[in-house]
């Protein structure tokens, strides 16, 4: 693994009201296993079901919880500082929790899953768009593997799939 002290990806957890949370490594985890082309910072916000349930909503039109969502930032980081925003990632708490269990891990390990996933979406992957071809799945089967998880949320999502795509 990366030693998180050189990555040029810094990672903040808060709670729905931007305070800082205990996360178990997530930040320090996620930085590690970034790739190399990622440099920036990225704040994650561990909401309730319903907090994300109203982001699900307003930004992608489907009135339910889900489990993660990114918010990319183009913005440029100012002359002279390496200080450029890679995004937002938000993951709703109880989904997480309930696919923990569903999955057979630990909510820790959940928290890796969904924040991996976000990560790739900050960084322009999309899965949905026809043109990935898989691209996504790849990355995250790739990074899911660097990072230690057993299996990636796409894969889970789409097993018949991802065995095309990975086997």
């Amino acid at each position: 693994m990366v030693d998180p002290d050189s990555s040029r990806v810094r990672v903040s957890v808060t709670d729905a009201a931007g305070r800082p949370v205990r996360d178990g490594g997530l930040g320090v985890w996620l930085a590690a296993i970034a790739p190399a082309r990622a440099s920036g910072a990225i704040a994650i916000a561990l909401v309730s079901d319903a907090r994300i349930r109203v982001f699900n909503r307003r930004y992608r039109g489907k009135d339910e919880a889900t489990d993660v969502l990114s918010f990319p930032a183009d913005l440029p980081a100012k002359a002279g500082r390496d200080d450029r925003t890679l995004g937002d990632i938000v993951i709703a708490t109880g989904v997480a929790r309930r696919q923990a269990r569903e999955a057979g891990h630990s909510y820790q390990t959940e928290l890796r899953v969904l924040a991996l996933h976000g990560l790739l979406h900050l960084l322009g992957y999309d899965h949905d768009d026809r043109d990935d071809r898989g691209r996504m799945a790849r990355a995250e089967a790739r990074l899911r593997r660097r990072g230690g998880l057993q299996v990636g949320l796409i894969e889970r999502a789409t097993p018949e799939r991802s065995r095309r795509v990975h086997g």
